[in-house]
């Protein structure tokens, strides 16, 4: 059993703290796909530093587009061995990355074992919370078989589910953010779509 971090980056101070406080084997650094010489230059510093003495990966991850951020960090967080400890540090990067790693970690909540945040001012980790997207099976079915112009007969049918079953998840899905109405009809949203994951 190894204890992994993910973390975002672009300065190092709060992901030597993480690696020392956790007693980290393994980094997975993210990385933007777009780096400037900032990124750059931690990156380099933590792999000079470290590894030798630490299996550290690098993952690219968009800036701005959360629902592709969130993606890829479920598909690394799939990637770790089961029995393996995950911690997330959000601290260094912009907050759309920040947040996309967040959204990932409350995908896989049976597979994480600590989210963090290290204050800037006192480097005191702050703990946050353990969530997750909760949706039934026949909700998550909905949120995975959505596709435009989709008519609610032909879902029902797809879905082997009773007509009043399937617009009483339609309308728990819209009170929860993850579809909504449009010309088109029914879509979903970005929290949707990380949702479906």
């Amino acid at each position: 059993m190894a204890n992994a971090l993910i973390t975002t980056i672009y300065l190092i101070e709060s992901i030597v703290l993480a690696i020392t406080k956790f007693s980290i084997d393994r980094v997975y650094l993210l990385s933007s796909d777009e780096t400037d010489e900032t990124q750059q230059k931690a990156i380099k510093q933590l792999k000079e530093n470290y590894s030798k003495v630490l299996d550290i990966k690098e993952k690219k991850i968009p800036l701005y587009d959360i629902v592709k951020i969130t993606e890829k960090c479920v598909e690394l967080i799939d990637a770790i061995p089961s029995k393996d400890k995950i911690y997330i540090n959000i601290t260094p990067s912009r907050k759309t990355q920040a947040i996309g790693l967040l959204y990932s970690a409350y995908k896989r909540p049976k597979m994480i074992h600590k989210i963090f945040y290290i204050s800037e001012e006192k480097n005191q980790i702050i703990t946050l919370p353990l969530l997750e997207f909760l949706v039934t099976e026949s909700q998550q079915q909905i949120l995975e078989n959505l596709k435009p112009n989709t008519n609610i007969t032909e879902l029902a049918e797809k879905l082997h589910q009773s007509r009043a079953m399937l617009y009483r998840n339609i309308k728990e899905l819209k009170e929860k953010g993850l579809i909504e109405d449009n010309p088109e009809g029914l879509t979903l949203t970005d929290a949707g779509k990380i949702a479906r994951m």
